[in-house]
């Protein structure tokens, strides 16, 4: 649009003047300064009113946009190490919870051995005691059963010595009697 303002501004004949008188195009020309400055204004005029503005406003958008892109990236990085803090605190915390645990489920499981060895040792106590217990019903059944013995052995020395059978019941009250006379430890042996 330029080119054809400032064709149809200069007359082909000033054009070809200018080409032909002036070797230096530095020297200056008037009526050419002239429509260049016509033409620049009125390309400065339409330039601002359909193309400046446009591109300002969408420079001042741009730069809009980055700052907040960096406002929120700023938010961001503050909310981020905020989340990173609690994350870890939180890993802390149960660290912390498994930790007590484990040492809950140790000193349940030592509680647990401990009465598991206290009720083992009663249970030993209690057989011990039942084992004593039978062992000292077997010496007295034991023992009854040799006096009974000796009971016979001695009624039937005595009947053979005397060579007179007294009644078996009045031989072992006779006998039985003899016995409780001797010491206990005669009888122990």
């Amino acid at each position: 649009m330029a080119i054809a303002l400032v064709a149809a501004a200069t007359p082909l004949g000033a054009q070809e003047e200018v080409t032909h008188t002036s070797g230096n195009i530095l020297s200056p020309n008037a009526g050419l300064m002239f429509w260049t400055l016509i033409i620049f204004i009125i390309l400065m005029g339409v330039l601002s009113r359909y193309a400046f503005r446009p591109i300002t406003a969408a420079v001042a958008a741009r730069e809009r946009s980055l700052e907040e892109a960096i406002e929120q990236a700023k938010r961001d990085r503050v909310e981020a190490a905020s989340v990173l803090a609690q994350q870890r605190q939180l890993l802390e915390q149960a660290q912390g919870e498994a930790q007590r645990l484990i040492g809950e489920a140790r000193g349940a499981g030592d509680r647990v051995r401990q009465q598991l060895l206290e009720q083992t040792r009663g249970q030993q106590q209690e057989m011990l005691e039942r084992a004593r217990k039978e062992i000292d019903a077997e010496r007295r059944r034991a023992i009854a059963d040799l006096r009974r013995e000796a009971v016979d052995l001695a009624i039937l020395g005595a009947g053979k010595v005397i060579e007179k059978n007294l009644d078996d019941q009045t031989n072992r009250k006779l006998v039985e009697e003899f016995l409780a006379t001797l010491t206990p430890a005669a009888t122990a042996r």
